[in-house]
């Protein structure tokens, strides 16, 4: 029989301001999903952070507008 061995993550508790809008869209895509919207958001950070540029040559203005 498998043992049950509990483990805590390592999450802390932040506090954010946001805009309604972005909330709003938010709610309903963590909703449209079926995650919560903690979950939603950090999976949306984790992205960002393992896909941003790494600063040394980022993106042009030019580059930026047309996306």
């Amino acid at each position: 029989m498998a043992t049950f061995i509990p483990k805590k993550f390592t999450k802390e508790v932040i506090s954010m301001r946001i805009s309604v809008d972005l909330l709003t869209e938010i709610d309903e895509k963590a909703a449209e999903i079926g995650i919560s919207r903690n979950e939603f958001i950090n999976q949306c950070i984790t992205f960002a952070m393992e896909n941003m540029e790494d600063g040394e040559n980022p993106p042009s203005e030019e580059t930026n507008e047309k996306k």
